[in-house]
């Protein structure tokens, strides 16, 4: 090993990244980056070419609703085929259902075109993103596990929409909008390959379950602890109202700042970008409270009761000052701060079910998936129930969050999963999930 190599694993392990796993987490950062380039102006340019608000929003809810499918497969799937391979299929699907996606769909502005390959789309990313957290899961001594998974997070906000946004904001004063578009393709295969084909950490590479454990088991399991252990379904609403405004602002906000509030679609894709700088900065701030103040605490109140505080707020603050772009920045700081918040349940569920760490985990990522679809779904809904106005939208939320603070106090650890969890740490024993 060579010592610039050596220098650099002793920084990630310095830093909670596991070094078998580091050309992974930055191959992960330009995969989505690549999938978030489109995030900020997907929404105004399809308004621009002629379709509709309600067209716009109903393709996001289809989308959502692929990206919930494959959040929930990439868990079993990994365990019967190995994560690595999981991944490999979340690249490949990415790319070749993109380039149908601006070959038939966005090139020639053929509605259904555009609809049929970006709702194909959804399966592709949460294959290889979530692929790669069962991984971290797999190959992650125990002590390194929350840490990693805080990078995990990072890695995905810091590419979906952050610097993905960025990458827009200075690309299509260059090469327009649909060149952007393309560009984003080259950056996802990029950064595939390079998590891919650099990395080579074994414990990826093979059937994460022993081969007496059925397929019909190994899928049946994932689901039926929601019934088997209540707790985690309430975890995994939870966890679907945390993201859930996060997408539907995305299907909604760049009109209202763009087209209402005079902003420059530059201005606003700067304000999405710090809206989610600070969201990345809080997923690794929200994990390392939580230790200390706890994870229920953490995320009911800075998630659950911060959400219901910061949505009315990015919402009234641009109106009460309009053209304050800092006013607006400093609301979206504190909307993205109390997004991270509900971070910590990724550490709270397999405290809860530590007997079936990997089923549990799979909940909250079936209800990452959901949010995606939940969260433009509830737009639709405000729309036919109270009329026209975004208002509606922002208060439905803040409610929604506020329920969901007290959803996480039902949380608790039961004395026996305490227990349990003692007499593995006391035998030595890996607390990390792999199987069911």
């Amino acid at each position: 090993m060579s010592t610039s190599t050596a220098e650099r694993r002793g920084l990630a392990e310095i830093l909670g990244i596991p070094p078998a796993l580091f050309w992974a987490f930055v191959g992960q950062l330009l995969f989505m980056v690549g999938d978030g380039v489109e995030a900020g102006y997907l929404d105004t340019f399809m308004l621009h070419n002629g379709h509709t608000q309600d067209f716009v929003t109903n393709l996001f809810i289809y989308y959502g609703i692929t990206v919930m499918i494959a959040a929930w497969f990439s868990g079993p799937l990994s365990d019967l085929l190995g994560p690595k391979k999981v991944m490999w299929i979340g690249l490949i699907l990415w790319a070749v259902l993109e380039v149908g996606f601006l070959l038939f769909g966005l090139g020639p502005n053929n509605g259904p075109m555009i609809t049929l390959f970006y709702t194909l789309r959804g399966f592709a990313y949460p294959l290889f993103a979530y692929g790669f957290l069962v991984w971290i899961a797999a190959a992650t001594p125990a002590p390194m596990l929350g840490s990693a998974a805080g990078w995990f997070w990072f890695s995905f906000s810091a590419g979906l929409p952050t610097l993905g946004s960025q990458f827009a904001r200075y690309a299509i004063p260059a090469i327009g909008e649909l060149n952007t578009f393309w560009c984003s393709l080259g950056l996802v295969i990029l950064g595939g390959l390079i998590a891919l084909l650099f990395t080579h950490e074994p414990t990826g590479k093979k059937r994460l379950l022993p081969e007496h454990v059925s397929t019909k088991e190994i899928f049946f399991g994932s689901l039926s602890i929601v019934w088997r252990e209540p707790k985690t379904l309430i975890a995994g609403i939870v966890r679907i109202i945390d993201t859930s405004s996060e997408y539907a602002f995305l299907a909604i906000m760049p009109a209202f700042f763009v087209d209402h509030l005079h902003f420059t679609q530059g201005q606003w894709l700067d304000i999405l970008s710090i809206i989610f700088l600070s969201n990345i900065l809080f997923n690794l701030v929200s994990g390392m409270v939580a230790d200390t103040l706890g994870h229920r605490f953490v995320v009911a109140v800075f998630g659950g009761i911060g959400g219901f505080v910061s949505i009315p707020l990015f919402y009234y603050v641009p109106l009460w000052l309009p053209g304050n772009f800092w006013a607006v920045a400093a609301a979206g700081v504190l909307y993205g701060a109390s997004v991270a918040a509900f971070v910590p349940l990724s550490g709270l569920m397999p405290q809860i079910c530590p007997r079936e760490k990997a089923a549990a985990l799979s909940i909250l990522g079936l209800g990452a998936g959901a949010s995606t679809w939940v969260g433009p779904a509830i737009v639709a809904g405000c729309a036919s129930v109270f009329g026209p106005g975004l208002h509606f939208v922002i208060w439905t939320f803040a409610v929604i969050y506020l329920l969901s603070a007290l959803g996480t106090l039902t949380l608790t650890i039961s004395p026996e999963a305490r227990r349990y969890t003692e007499e593995m740490e006391a035998r030595g024993e890996s607390t990390k999930a792999v199987g069911h």
